[in-house]
């Protein structure tokens, strides 16, 4: 009997290069497991039932090598996604790592950073077309500081958006559709990393000179970290039609950023995450792929990466089963049915024209002592969610 949480390539389940690809080397020490090779990173998540891969440039092409070497590392990396049938949805660049990065990229006070960091990423989004990517995701790894008397933000801020403006600009030029997800984070590796949270980037992206190409790439390790909410995150991006990508992960909050295997920190966090991408409550669902920007812990050897990425998906698809269950479940829809209750038309004339809605509501019966005094049952509602995530 075939299990229904083994995943399948219909379920659009996405890895990194870097994410089962992470040698588990750390700050403190040096790396324990050997460098597993983009082809055998293919053949082994599309025998666990992956969907596609993603890579940042120098994940498959080293950083400095010449046309010739680039040309064939493609090449054969090409074949390999030939023979397993896993796709390259989205592509990223590296604009963290070199030491030339250290001062930031978009956001460096020297020019020539500025001007390199947009050749790097122009050559980064080359590689990702010819690999078939539609999303180009930007993480401003060292887009920040550790002491603001280095640049005003606001400069920094402008700078940003030039490199992101010419980008942009760039791309429709050559014809392509693609899309940028701008992905956030509130801090480390630097001190404090400019556009720290998705709310900051969905205002920033409303400032760019192609708004309808930029969206976002919330992901839960960077919302988590200082304590605040993924759900609600993704839902603003969600609801303003900017969620272009996702990477999924779990975070202990206040941590450094620890990428773990998802749903194995704040369950329920994660549980309520995947009701909010699948749609299970009736709402649209996400239709781009579920990415897991995560990695092994660092006592695994490579056979605990395969079980690491095994575990991301199932984790899924037992929470999606578990959320379609409380949806269905008929005490918690009376709940939610009675607590959303309207049977006075209250919440049409809060859509009236502002001079009609304040006639309308200057003449409503509200009495506040009476309103106050209502429960909501949440103690109830979500327990029964805690149950179905319980598998109870």
């Amino acid at each position: 009997m075939t299990d229904p949480f083994d995943p399948t390539p219909a379920d659009r389940f996405t890895f990194g290069l870097w994410t089962v690809g992470n040698p588990g080397a750390d700050p403190f020490g040096a790396p324990v497991r050997r460098r597993i090779p983009p082809e055998r990173i293919l053949e082994r998540l599309a025998a666990a039932g992956a969907w596609g891969v993603n890579l940042h440039d120098n994940d498959l092409v080293p950083f400095g090598a010449s046309a010739a070497e680039r040309d064939r590392i493609v090449a054969e990396f090409q074949r390999a996604l030939a023979a397993t049938g896993l796709c390259v949805p989205m592509a990223t660049t590296n604009l963290f790592s070199h030491p030339v990065f250290r001062d930031g990229a978009f956001t460096a006070s020297d020019p020539k950073v500025r001007a390199f960091a947009v050749r790097k990423a122009m050559a980064g989004i080359e590689l990702g077309v010819e690999l078939g990517a539609r999303t180009i995701v930007f993480w401003g790894g060292r887009e920040g500081v550790e002491t603001d008397a280095a640049r005003d933000p606001r400069d920094a801020i402008a700078w940003y958006r030039e490199c992101l403006d010419l980008l942009c600009g760039w791309v429709k030029e050559q014809g392509w559709e693609l899309r940028f997800a701008l992905e956030a984070k509130p801090n480390e590796p630097r001190g404090d990393i400019y556009l720290a949270t998705t709310g900051h980037m969905l205002h920033f992206i409303t400032t760019l000179a192609h708004p309808e190409m930029c969206g976002v790439n919330p992901e839960v390790a960077h919302e988590n970290m200082p304590g605040l909410s993924m759900v609600h995150a993704v839902a603003q991006a969600m609801e303003c039609g900017k969620l272009f990508h996702i990477d999924l992960n779990a975070q202990k909050i206040g941590r450094y950023d620890q990428d773990l295997r998802f749903g194995s920190e704040d369950l329920k966090g994660a549980f309520f995450l995947v009701r909010l991408l699948e749609g299970t409550n009736g709402r649209p669902a996400y239709d781009g792929p579920r990415h897991f920007d995560a990695h092994a812990y660092r006592t695994e050897d490579e056979e605990g990466v395969w079980d690491f990425a095994r575990g991301c998906m199932r984790t899924y698809k037992i929470l999606a089963a578990r959320a379609r269950a409380f949806d269905a479940d008929e005490e918690a829809r009376q709940i939610l049915a009675a607590t959303h209750a309207d049977p006075d038309g209250v919440a049409e004339l809060l859509r009236l024209p502002p001079a009609e809605a304040a006639t309308a509501l200057a003449g409503l019966d509200l009495d506040p002592d009476a309103l106050a005094a209502a429960g909501r049952r949440y103690e109830r509602l979500d327990q029964i969610a805690l149950e179905h995530l319980l598998g109870a």
